[in-house]
């Protein structure tokens, strides 16, 4: 394994040096947050797929290929279709709003009045969807050095702590396009076809495998639409997806790069599933379904392109990790602390470049902070908490079920209200949480009417109270149309 570990150990090294050198770059809030907005079509793409195909996309996805068979993919396909969706129709309004969190989108459209409840939503969406990336840090150095699980854990996110608290945005964004390529060249051009060959090829693998192992449908269709319902719209309104778009250079970078990001998750989720697939004829009778990836590396491959792949299953881990964790800390700074402190005293703060350089670095020091903050307690929660697939249930629950009615409807119904919004919000999430404990986390019913009980809410609340007001209705048509302020870094080259 001598080789192997060499190629992992030069590319956790490699990783801190690019936040050392993203460190250089972040001098303001917006080159801290949002990588000054000028990412061009290269690395806004690279950077959106790898943050949206994570641990649970890749070890999942192979583990939901070794129990279901082609139709395993449908966990990651949702999340492309998702993708697919904000890109078309929503990212180029989204990246004209030049705000950094969706709290202030939020308060921009409903008259500044839903930040903070909708922040600790977020907030808790983020941090529980950076924890289920860190524990997935245990399974990979497991099989790596035969790591005890919290060393393991503490190893691969100190690592993202540092490199995010470093550079921030721009180091993060420099490290997801190396972890996008490693990714690539590690799971579709090496993994993907050595697990076929090894398996017999195609033919083989339906003579050893049940026929529903190649059924579109054969997951069912009830959990299809739950995942649908979940990472479709979940990917519509994640604040650690949104502030990828926000770094988007142009309308049409956030459009068309996010297209292509999208459609590169839809290949992604294919080959997890033939790969798992492939697994179930190699090995028919492991312990658990999610050792499938592992397991299938550690046996089948050769040692260096061994060591290369599982790179690409820590790239994996590593850009969801940090996405998550940047969306986590700019949510509990700008959406939390400095509502609760009364520093904000106007909606939607933009990157009008009036602040002094003292402001600016003193905004950069306590972002900072925030991530190093979070970062701790990211670690902890990780160690404390064993079920990855439990985790990512709640956070993305609680997202979808306590925000996608207020956001989407802020953005297509110009009837809804700052009251409305709030009340959705509120029954949504509480909806959910009680839901979970009555029905269990894994549960279809939750998410459903939790849901369902926002939008009515939503509507009926918003119908009963007076409209927004014109003024702050204007305002919003503006800043959708991108009449508002201008960033001064909007000015320089977008970089490709």
């Amino acid at each position: 394994m001598a080789v192997d570990y060499t190629v992992i150990v030069v590319y956790l090294v490699g990783m801190l040096a690019v936040g050392w050198w993203g460190m250089r770059r972040a001098k303001s809030k917006s080159e801290f947050l949002v990588a000054g907005r000028r990412l061009g079509p290269t690395m806004y793409s690279g950077t959106m797929a790898a943050i949206v195909l994570g641990g649970a996309s890749t070890i999942g996805g192979v583990g939901l290929g070794y129990q279901y068979g082609l139709s395993g993919a449908w966990m990651v396909f949702t999340i492309g279709l998702g993708l697919l969706a904000l890109s078309i129709f929503f990212s180029a309004r989204i990246a004209r709003l030049k705000v950094y969190t969706v709290s202030e989108m939020l308060d921009l459209r409903y008259g500044g009045r839903a930040g903070v409840i909708s922040g600790v939503v977020m907030w808790a969406y983020t941090l529980m969807l950076a924890v289920t990336s860190t524990i997935a840090y245990a399974t990979i150095f497991d099989v790596l050095f035969d790591m005890n699980r919290t060393v393991a854990i503490i190893l691969g996110g100190s690592i993202v702590v540092a490199y995010s608290t470093l550079g921030g945005m721009w180091s993060i964004t420099l490290t997801d396009m190396v972890q996008f390529v490693v990714k690539t060249i590690g799971v579709l051009l090496l993994l993907l076809p050595i697990a076929i060959v090894k398996a017999g090829g195609f033919s083989e693998m339906k003579a050893q495998l049940p026929t529903e192992y190649f059924d579109p449908l054969g997951i069912g269709g009830e959990t299809i639409f739950t995942y649908v319902l979940i990472y479709t719209f979940g990917m519509l309104i994640g604040q650690d997806i949104w502030q990828r778009v926000f770094t988007a250079g142009s309308d049409r970078t956030a459009k068309w790069g996010g297209t292509v990001a999208g459609t590169y998750c839809l290949v992604y989720a294919l080959a997890g599933a033939v790969i798992g697939t492939a697994a179930k004829v190699l090995y028919p009778k492991l312990d658990s379904a999610d050792d499938a990836f592992a397991t299938i590396v550690k046996d089948e491959l050769p040692m260096g392109v061994r060591g290369l792949v599982l790179a690409a299953a820590l790239a994996a881990v590593m850009s969801t990790s940090s996405g998550a964790l940047i969306a986590c800390a700019t949510v509990a700074n700008n959406d939390i602390w400095s509502r609760l402190r009364g520093a904000v005293t106007t909606s939607g703060t933009t990157d009008s470049g009036t602040a002094d350089s003292d402001e600016e670095r003193d905004e950069v020091r306590g972002n900072r902070a925030f991530i190093l903050i979070m970062g701790v307690a990211v670690i902890c929660t990780a160690i404390a908490l064993n079920n990855v697939v439990e985790a990512l249930t709640v956070a993305y629950n609680l997202l979808v079920g306590g925000l996608l009615v207020p956001i989407l409807g802020g953005l297509l119904w110009k009837r809804g209200t700052a009251q409305g919004a709030l009340a959705a919000v509120a029954v949504g999430g509480l909806a959910v949480i009680g839901l979970m404990a009555s029905y269990g986390i894994l549960a279809n019913e939750p998410i459903y009417y939790g849901l369902l009980s926002s939008l009515a809410v939503y509507v009926i609340v918003s119908l009963a109270t007076p409209a927004t007001d014109p003024a702050v209705l204007a305002a919003w048509r503006e800043r959708l149309a991108g009449r508002g302020s201008e960033p001064v870094s909007e000015s320089v080259p977008a970089h490709q």
